[in-house]
């Protein structure tokens, strides 16, 4: 028995551990025991959006009613013939087979109420707004569920940030603005994206293409994205070129794992098959309908993209011309005869009848000053742009690098596609959300894109009842998010290199936001007393799409250096 230990005038016992093991679990992290569970913000989500039924609708609530009526009522080759409301159907026929699921639980009362009728204008009350809101919220529920599996397969030291990122997800202003307010369905097509999302981190390929061909089955806007995904799953899972030695061209027959392709050429096919099989006789009229190319380059008011600067420009330009008449002495002493008429009068004519790119409407767009844009151009720059997003990714096939490819796809769709919608901004801030807990330089670009992307999504709800209900929600959204992430995301070694400049820049634009919001609000409130500002009516939807063209753009910038200029972040 050893004897004890004298330390001045007390006793103590020798440890019994050895000194090993005692350094061993001094070097073990501490457990995480915390619960990172989604339920909770379902169920206070869901009691704001239970009080938000009554609330304002767009015409959206009755395209889906129609699309619903069509469904149940039609064979299945009618469906994409229908015409007797303008709001045909002219999503992918997954999305059409879901509105037939649902109109097999329409109840009686809500079928008497007039939810399923075939007209030309909907005519419906109360049963059929709660069944068509309940809709949205029971279908939402899918997005709750996958962001869980999103943090429940995440690492033990990634737990904070994958909770962080699901959450700000979850409590989106864009899904509570678009799908709970405006009307539509977004919440539950996004959660099959973000499931392919989550698939592709858990390196699950043949789960990725599953899920990514679903949500473009259900919704064609996600074929902006196709360029990322299909050469991530081509470089991840079908090419062996790591470690790969060339000695002859015929090695280039080795290179391709031919069971993978197989597989994934299997399920993308069969699930295209699924889905356009029964149409495969009336395709033409199905694609005619998914994609109306008539429609002109803006959607009802200018998306905060670069054709909406575009736009502006050309709005102050026409504007200059009918307020100088020197200037218009000029123009017709310099430019010939051919391209302009013979009289000042005549050009001031002109041009008021061609001023047509800023009425709200949803048109084909006469630019007067500036030339026309075909959709040729937006496509060979859509294109353009997400090529050099995907050239890195044939190299470095990480979750990383995917995501900021995902991402900068989605952000030159946005910005250069034609009659791009201003809601597809959701196309860029959902994959962002996942990249940005990567490094701390990302979080500027992040909080541009987000802040001056959902501010943009104002002016879908334009009753002056909405106006607390929007402002708080996202200013409260933005400051918890932005200070969450920026207290959880990683910090790399590199970070001396930002440009504190630069991002001082950027939050003086993002505090400035609210200012032109209750500026533009404010303006609005005051048309009854000033009558000059009901003839500008266009000029806060102008405001809106210019400034916060701005800060997106200001984001794809930021955003495009890093991924292609800073290689240490995405090692």
């Amino acid at each position: 028995m050893s004897k004890p230990v004298v330390v001045g005038k007390k006793t103590t016992k020798p440890s019994t551990i050895p000194k090993q093991e005692n350094d061993r679990e001094s070097e073990e992290p501490e457990r995480d025991t915390r619960r990172y569970s989604l339920w909770n913000f379902w169920i206070c989500s869901l009691f704001l959006k239970l009080l938000l039924i009554p609330d304002y609708f767009s015409t959206d609530f009755d395209v889906h009613r129609n699309w619903l009526s069509i469904t149940n009522g039609l064979p299945m080759k009618q469906w994409y013939y229908e015409k007797t409301s303008q709001w045909t159907l002219d999503y992918p026929p997954f999305f059409a087979y879901f509105e037939w699921i649902m109109s097999q639980f329409v109840p009686k009362f809500v079928r008497d109420d007039g939810c399923l009728d075939i007209i030309e204008v909907g005519q419906f009350g109360w049963p059929t707004i709660v069944f068509q809101r309940l809709t949205v919220i029971i279908t939402e529920s899918l997005l709750f569920i996958v962001l869980q599996i999103y943090i429940n397969t995440s690492k033990p030291s990634e737990k904070t940030q994958s909770f962080v990122v699901a959450s700000s997800i979850a409590l989106s202003p864009g899904f509570l603005i678009v799908d709970h307010i405006h009307f539509q369905y977004n919440g539950f097509l996004f959660a099959i994206l973000i499931a392919a999302i989550v698939a592709a981190r858990n390196e699950r390929y043949l789960l990725c293409a599953t899920f990514y061909s679903m949500a473009l089955c259900f919704k064609h806007i996600f074929l902006y994205l196709a360029p990322c995904f299909f050469v991530f799953l081509l470089r991840a899972y079908v090419l062996q070129i790591d470690g790969f030695k060339f000695r002859t061209y015929r090695d280039l027959f080795f290179i391709i794992k031919w069971k993978h392709l197989f597989q994934l050429g299997g399920i993308v096919v069969g699930i295209f098959t699924l889905c356009f099989g029964p149409f495969i006789f009336d395709m033409p009229q199905v694609l005619n309908r998914l994609f109306p190319f008539s429609r002109g380059l803006t959607h009802a008011y200018w998306a905060p993209n670069f054709w909406a600067i575009y736009s502006f420009c050309d709005k102050v330009l026409t504007t200059t011309v009918l307020r100088v008449p020197y200037i218009l002495t000029v123009a017709k002493k310099t430019i010939s005869s051919n391209m302009l008429p013979e009289s000042i009068d005549s050009i001031r004519n002109a041009i008021k009848q061609n001023n047509n790119g800023s009425k709200g409407l949803v048109e084909d767009v006469v630019f007067t000053i500036l030339p026309q844009i075909p959709p040729r151009l937006t496509f060979l720059l859509t294109l353009l742009y997400q090529i050099l997003a995907v050239i890195p990714l044939l190299f470095n096939p990480s979750f990383k690098r995917f995501v900021g490819s995902l991402t900068l796809c989605g952000l030159a769709s946005f910005l250069f596609g034609w009659h791009v919608h201003e809601k597809a901004v959701m196309l860029v801030i959902i994959p962002f959300s996942f990249l940005v807990i990567f490094d701390g330089r990302l979080l500027t670009p992040f909080m541009l894109a987000a802040s001056s992307g959902y501010v943009s999504l104002f002016p879908l709800l334009y009753k002056n009842e909405d106006f607390l209900i929007k402002c708080l929600y996202t200013y409260i959204w933005c400051v918890i998010y932005f200070f969450s992430l920026r207290n959880t995301t990683k910090v790399s070694s590199s970070v001396e290199r930002r440009i504190f400049f630069l991002d001082r820049i950027a939050v003086t634009y993002i505090f400035s936001l609210l200012p032109m919001v209750i500026l533009i609000h404010l303006t609005d409130l005051m048309k009854w007393k000033y009558p000059i500002l009901n003839k500008l009516e266009f000029l806060s939807l102008m405001t809106y799409s210019f400034y916060c063209s701005l800060g997106i753009i200001s984001s794809w910038i930021g955003l495009s250096w890093l991924y292609n200029f800073d290689e240490p972040l995405w090692k």
